[in-house]
């Protein structure tokens, strides 16, 4: 079952290289890739966590913030996403648990007015380092599109 540690493998300073598809579900093979740098701290005893994100996008660098909290009693992780491009604003959260080295975690959303299930798949190790993947499913999790992988060294 998951626990409140799942996460201590990311607490630390990182090099990031993120890999992002431009055009989203429509079929597109247009990535980008382009580095940035990330740092985890635990915060709430240790029932959760607060990455702090510089993203060298080409199209414009941003800062961006994840906030993670551990609930005991379920075993479920909740993933929230912050960024400067819209600062008032704080997503419905991504849920979710790990089993073994893989987590996943999913929330309903939308994307550009149509509504879309996102998933995030964290890896705790992929041989490299960490590894999260963003994807899109268009049809309530039947097919997912990768549209976002960021490599951590």
């Amino acid at each position: 079952m998951s626990g409140a540690d799942d996460f201590d493998f990311l607490h630390r300073d990182w090099k990031v290289r993120h890999r992002k598809l431009t055009t989203r579900l429509a079929g597109a093979d247009d990535w980008t890739e382009f580095d940035g740098t990330s740092t985890t701290r635990p915060i709430l005893g240790g029932h959760g966590n607060v990455e702090d994100n510089f993203i060298g996008e080409p199209g414009g660098a941003y800062r961006a913030a994840a906030f993670r909290s551990f609930e005991a009693g379920t075993g479920l992780w909740r993933i929230w996403w912050l960024d400067l491009r819209n600062p008032a604003e704080i997503g419905e959260p991504v849920v979710g648990r790990f089993n073994g080295n893989r987590g996943e975690f999913i929330c309903d959303d939308q994307w550009n007015g149509r509504p879309i299930k996102v998933r995030f798949v964290w890896l705790k190790s992929d041989g490299e380092g960490p590894r999260w993947e963003q994807a899109f499913s268009p049809d309530a999790g039947a097919t997912w599109e990768v549209n976002w992988t960021m490599q951590f060294r």
